[in-house]
């Protein structure tokens, strides 16, 4: 049992040092991604009180933000600039000079701002149960026989490693992405790896670790 485990540290490590830029170490990890709301009355005509069709809102880890705003005559408003938040309050400072202060409220895929609510979506097909094909490293114990990933459109996960006399570990919790970088968060921890997405191969790495994993989506039959 103690020497299959290990690959589950390729995955939950938390003992190593790492670096400022982790993702990990992101202080609302939550935030980040691409967030969407959209009018409930889609038809309806242009008012003071009902000027867009849909919204769009970007959080990255270098605290920039970019917010899209379709109006009901087509046009498109855009503004970007820095943010910052704490636990009640999201700051956004555009690159015109302008300062909005907004309280919200936010989980996993939900994000109340202004009162409105707007919605956590993925950017790729990335969604899926993923079995492994392949997991290779040099830390990667040879008792090690399977992986698999349970990714969820809105943003939860399971993941599960079996060993070769049937033993098996099972996390759950949330996840987020940015740029090629996935990050799994978990009761006790976070764990940053880099993804290769092409049709249904799932590459997983990290360098830290020297890991590879090559997992396949199950298709529905």
């Amino acid at each position: 049992m103690k020497k299959w485990i290990s690959l589950l540290t390729l995955f939950f490590s938390l003992s190593l040092p790492v670096k400022a830029t982790d993702l990990t170490q992101f202080d609302f990890p939550l935030l980040l991604g691409d967030w969407y709301w959209f009018s409930p009355d889609q038809q309806d005509a242009e008012g003071a009180d009902n000027q867009y069709k849909a919204i769009t809102i970007s959080f990255d880890s270098a605290y920039r933000f970019n917010v899209k705003l379709l109006k009901r005559d087509g046009s498109v408003e855009e503004a970007r600039g820095l943010y910052d938040l704490d636990d009640r309050t999201l700051m956004l400072n555009d690159d015109q000079g302008e300062t909005q202060h907004h309280e919200y409220k936010l989980n996993h895929n939900q994000l109340m701002l202004r009162g409105a609510s707007f919605t956590k979506i993925l950017p790729n097909s990335l969604s899926g149960a993923w079995y492994s094909d392949v997991i290779q490293g040099l830390d990667v114990d040879e008792n090690v026989s399977k992986l698999a990933l349970m990714l969820r459109p809105d943003f939860l996960f399971s993941v599960r490693v079996s060993g070769t006399e049937g033993q098996s570990v099972t996390h759950r919790g949330v996840y987020f992405l940015e740029d090629d970088h996935l990050v799994l968060i978990y009761r006790g921890g976070q764990q940053d790896s880099q993804y290769q997405l092409d049709t249904d191969t799932l590459t997983l790495t990290n360098s830290q670790f020297g890991m590879e994993a090559v997992l396949r989506r199950q298709k529905a039959p």
